[in-house]
C-alpha cells in the first residue's frame, strides 16, 4: 500500500477548490476595509487626536499581542452573549443564531488586518519629505488636499510590498476560519480527511492549493509594485527642481 494515495488526492481537489470563494472573500473584504479602518487610525496616531491617538495606541497593542484564533473564538462566542445583554435593554430581537458564521470571520479579519494596516500607512506617510505637505499649504491647499494629492499617492507606493505581504499572510490565515463553522479549503479538507482517513492527503492538497493562490498574489503585487515604480519615478522627473 502507497504511503500517499495520490489518486485519491487528485480526485478530491475539485472539492477542496469549493472553498477558496470563501478564502478569497474572507481576504480581500477585510483587507478592503482594513485599508480604510487602518488609514483612518493612522492618521489618528500621526496628528495625534485627543483620546482617538489614546485609544488607537491601545487597541493596535491589543490587536497585535493576541492571536488571531482567539480574536475569533472572542468574536464567536462573545456576540452571542453581547446580544443577549442588549436585546432586551434596547427593544432589539437579533438572534446570534441568524448571524453567518462568515460574518463573524469578515469582522474579526477585518479589525485583525486594520491594526497592522494602521503601522504601515503610519509609517509610509512618515517617510515621505515633511516638507512636501508645508509647500501644499503654501498654494493653499487644505490639509485634506494635501494627504490626498501629494502625500498619501507617495505613501502608498511605500507601503505597497508590505501591503502584498499582510494580504498573502491574510490569504493563510484564513485557514483559521473553520474554527468558527466557515467552510474554508482547510475546512473541507479536514471534512474529507475525517470521513476517509486520509489526513495527509488532504493536507497536502490544501497546502498545494493555498500556496497556489499565494504565488499568484505574489506575482500581481510584483507586478504591480513595478508599474507604481515606474509612475514615480516618471513623477520625479516631471517636478521641478
Amino acid at each position: 500500500m502507497a504511503i500517499i494515495d495520490f489518486k485519491f488526492a487528485l480526485e478530491q481537489v475539485p472539492e477542496v477548490l469549493k472553498g477558496v470563494p470563501w478564502t478569497l472573500t474572507i481576504a480581500i473584504v477585510a483587507m478592503i476595509f482594513g485599508v480604510l479602518f487602518g488609514l483612518l487610525i493612522a492618521l489618528c496616531r500621526i496628528y495625534k487626536i485627543p483620546v482617538l491617538n489614546q485609544l488607537s495606541i491601545l487597541y493596535i497593542s491589543f490587536i497585535r499581542g493576541t492571536p488571531l484564533i482567539v480574536q475569533l473564538y472572542v468574536f464567536f462566542y462573545g456576540v452571542p452573549v453581547l446580544l443577549g445583554y442588549l436585546n432586551p435593554r434596547l427593544g432589539l430581537s437579533i438572534e446570534a443564531d441568524n448571524i453567518s458564521p462568515l460574518i463573524y470571520a469578515l469582522v474579526a479579519y477585518t479589525i485583525n488586518t486594520a491594526a497592522y494596516q494602521a503601522e504601515i500607512f503610519r509609517s509610509s506617510i512618515n517617510a515621505t519629505s515633511a516638507g512636501q505637505m508645508e509647500a501644499a499649504y503654501s498654494v493653499g491647499m487644505t490639509t485634506a488636499q494635501g494627504l490626498y494629492r501629494i502625500i498619501l499617492p507617495q505613501a502608498i507606493v511605500i507601503a505597497l510590498p508590505n501591503l502584498g505581504n499582510l494580504f498573502i499572510n491574510l490569504i493563510k490565515a484564513t485557514s483559521l476560519a473553520f474554527a468558527v463553522k466557515v467552510v474554508e479549503i482547510l475546512a473541507i479538507s479536514k471534512i474529507i480527511a475525517n470521513d476517509g482517513y486520509r489526513f495527509l492527503e488532504m493536507y497536502l492538497v490544501a497546502s498545494i492549493i493555498y500556496w497556489v493562490i499565494c504565488l499568484v498574489c505574489e506575482i500581481i503585487f510584483s507586478k504591480l509594485e513595478k508599474k507604481m515604480g515606474r509612475f514615480e519615478a516618471r513623477m520625479d522627473l516631471k517636478a521641478p527642481a
